[in-house]
């Protein structure tokens, strides 16, 4: 890597991403969404509206694409649509004007829900089962035409698992912030098997991805290589917060009916309930994925896992809460 373009760099990923990559003395320049200072020529653009120029990849050899419309529990017919501008015809934009600067790299981060689950545990790169959301399709569309269009020559998709770190975005800190409260009800131990992996670990997959030539052509999934049930997680985050856990655990037959009245209230209004049988099985089901094909091929290792990461977190939380 010689000179670099990041696409999201005011982004969770992106921001961690740009600060490595300046570390190591490398010539970064940034597209982002909104305004931002980052980068040596910082760049404003939006993936729906602009149509991006070769102009502005001159000279950059490696791209790193990790703008996006994040997945949403509740999707409109509207959202619907704009996952595919978004994510689909936005990096397919961006495709076309790297091949015409001649851009060699291209690291698209993408997500495991790019396909469905599989009875296979834990899944990895060889499950084919077709995404349910149209979060996951644009994303897999947007993988097929990184990977199969020949745009570039080295090219790589990144699927992370849950990604957690120093942020106030996302489900874990919800369930920080929950917990904090007392709104967070004492789940019962089902044993469930959820992955996740370091905002940290994901940069060092991406480097190692755009580095080494075994990767050309190739999906990663990227975890901590440690499946969590809720209920650790639930246990770990009141030792955290200097809270002793509950001994008593809301009975699993309570929290089905409770989901399924939240389905009839989301009938009856035309949209989803905050409680209701698809968020029971976010907290109680399984999301268990393998990281074995990196670490093996491209001698990936986290170095963060989630109980050691927790105060950090925490902390980080209390200080910009």
């Amino acid at each position: 890597m010689k000179k670099i373009l990041v696409i999201g760099a005011s982004g969770f990923i992106g921001e961690i991403l740009f600060n490595r990559l300046r570390q190591k003395d490398l010539t970064v320049r940034t597209l982002v969404k909104d305004d931002c200072e980052e980068g040596d020529h910082p760049a404003r653009f939006d993936l729906v509206r602009d149509e991006p120029s070769a102009q502005l990849f001159l000279e950059v050899d490696t791209v790193f694409h990790l703008a996006g419309k994040a997945h949403a529990l509740a999707e409109t017919h509207q959202e619907e649509a704009e996952y595919f501008q978004i994510n689909t015809e936005g990096t397919h934009k961006l495709l076309e004007a790297a091949k015409q600067a001649g851009v060699q790299t291209f690291i698209y981060f993408s997500s495991v829900k790019a396909v469905g689950d599989s009875d296979t545990q834990p899944m990895d790169e060889s499950v084919q089962t077709p995404a349910e959301t149209p979060y996951g399709q644009s994303k897999y569309a947007a993988e097929q035409l990184v990977l199969h269009g020949g745009y570039v020559p080295h090219p790589v998709v990144i699927r992370p698992s849950m990604v957690y770190g120093n942020t106030e975005k996302g489900n874990l800190p919800r369930m920080i912030d929950a917990i904090r409260k007392g709104y967070f009800p004492p789940l019962p131990e089902v044993h469930n098997k959820r992955s996740m992996v370091h905002v940290e670990d994901v940069v060092q997959a991406a480097l190692l991805a755009a580095e080494n030539p075994k990767a050309a052509g190739q999906i990663y999934i990227v975890s901590d290589g440690r499946p969590y049930s809720t209920r650790e997680i639930y246990d770990w985050i009141c030792e955290a917060l200097g809270k002793s856990p509950s001994s008593f655990n809301l009975p699993l037959g309570l929290l089905n009916a409770m989901a399924k009245v939240g389905d009839g209230i989301g009938r009856l209004r035309g949209r989803r309930f905050f409680f209701d049988s698809d968020a029971l099985d976010k907290l109680n089901g399984s999301a268990w994925y393998s990281s074995s094909k990196i670490e093996r091929e491209l001698g990936f290792t986290p170095v963060h896992d989630l109980k050691g990461s927790l105060p950090e977190i925490v902390r980080y939380l209390e200080r910009n809460g």
